[in-house]
């Protein structure tokens, strides 16, 4: 039997995620290019695929917010610091999903960055802020973190709330730069060329849907026209194996529609996109933590399920979505927050509000959003060695 080897490795949170952090030059030789030794890697790491749904043998948590690995090397491109490759690790199949960005872990991407000296100590200030530019390699996109600094180290500490997460923390500014997906998977940033389609789900139904590459590739429905009220929390919907499969249908019709992928059966090869959230008017409602939320706080409510569970609170990109949506008039998600032009929303989520902003422009018929911003935080959980047995960074067939 062979020894296990030793990674360098980060485990840190990010926004409402958390995962393992790599260095690109401390991996394996293996690992250190795209292919099936880093995915077996990620997944031995994590722990999967589980067909327990535990992750007792790996660092991950089960869910979709935990079972997260992350890539960080200097950059090569032009006025970038660093280059952030994300990977979505499946709980109980054996997959990697990279197509797309995890935005709560682009937090913790830029306090990383620095905490593991790949930005220029130049660029730091001894106190103040550091700009960290990364380059987002999943989704080929800019992403402009705002990082607290004290004595020259990340602050970490502070008095910044953010729901989902049990303790304050230092802010961490983040600015998504022309987060509407222009690349090879959707093309604009509706793929369809509306603003609101009626998507044809089969075994379900037909009902609106806005369907938008902003942040990450995402399927808006109203949630009257699916039977909810918009206040539900996670309990609600993931003990219920039935509602999860007609959300499944949900999001392969919204694939299939975007031309994300040209047949139901890889969807199982894209489990990480598209997203699907269902939005409705405000109302009041109790937080998962006990917390009350009044009608009056906020300007929408939105639930999205990620890797096929409801999320306990809401993924950074699926933020920038919502964030650019609501800026458009017309769509689902502003007509929810009352419709108009808006630069910003607040939105309540299973675990309270979160605000997100965008600057939309119509150009020559079509929208253009040049950012979209929100504040999240960032913490170092573990730092040393994470350990694998040596076989795992040994492609198999």
């Amino acid at each position: 039997m062979t020894q296990q080897i030793r990674i360098p490795a980060t485990y840190m949170r990010g926004g409402t995620s958390k995962g393992v952090f790599f260095r690109l030059q401390d991996l394996p030789e293996s690992c250190q290019v795209p292919g099936r030794a880093r995915d077996q890697l990620f997944q031995r790491v994590i722990g999967s695929p589980d067909p327990y749904s535990a992750h007792i043998d790996g660092m991950g948590g089960a869910t979709s917010s935990t079972s997260k690995c992350v890539i960080l090397s200097k950059s090569t491109r032009p006025d970038h610091d660093v280059d952030y490759l994300y990977g979505q690790v499946s709980i109980n199949t054996d997959f990697v999903d990279w197509s797309g960005n995890c935005g709560n872990l682009s937090t913790a991407a830029g306090a990383f960055a620095i905490h593991a000296g790949l930005v220029d100590p130049s660029r730091i200030p001894e106190n103040g802020t550091c700009v960290v530019r990364i380059w987002q390699a999943n989704i080929g996109k800019t992403i402009i973190a705002h990082v607290p600094i004290t004595d020259g180290q990340v602050q970490e500490t502070g008095d910044f709330e953010l729901d989902g997460v049990t303790f304050p923390a230092a802010e961490i500014v983040l600015e998504f730069m022309d987060p509407s997906d222009d690349g090879d998977d959707g093309g604009a940033m509706f793929p369809t060329g509306n603003l609101v389609d009626t998507l044809d789900v089969p075994g379900v139904g037909s009902f609106p849907a806005t369907m938008i590459s902003a942040g990450i590739p995402t399927v808006f429905v109203n949630a009257a026209d699916i039977g909810y009220q918009g206040t539900e929390l996670r309990e609600d919907i993931n003990n219920d194996p039935a509602q999860l499969e007609r959300f499944e249908k949900i999001r392969v019709a919204g694939a299939l529609r975007m031309g994300l992928i040209q047949t139901p059966e890889e969807a199982l090869k894209r489990q990480h996109t598209p997203k699907i959230a269902f939005v409705s008017p405000p109302k009041s409602y109790t937080a998962s933590s006990g917390k009350a939320i009044e009608a009056g706080d906020v300007d929408l409510l939105v639930r999205a399920l990620s890797m096929g569970k409801l999320h306990h609170a809401m993924m950074g990109t699926c933020a920038v979505a919502i964030g650019t949506a609501a800026a458009i008039p017309g769509t689902l998600v502003n007509l929810a927050a009352g419709g108009g032009e808006r630069e910003a929303v607040r939105f309540g989520h299973p675990s309270g509000t979160l605000r997100v902003g965008a600057e939309a422009k119509l150009v020559d018929g079509q929208w253009q959003v040049t950012k979209a911003v929100m504040s999240r935080s960032a913490r170092i959980l573990m730092e040393g060695w994470v350990r694998v047995p040596a076989e795992t960074c040994t492609p198999r067939a």
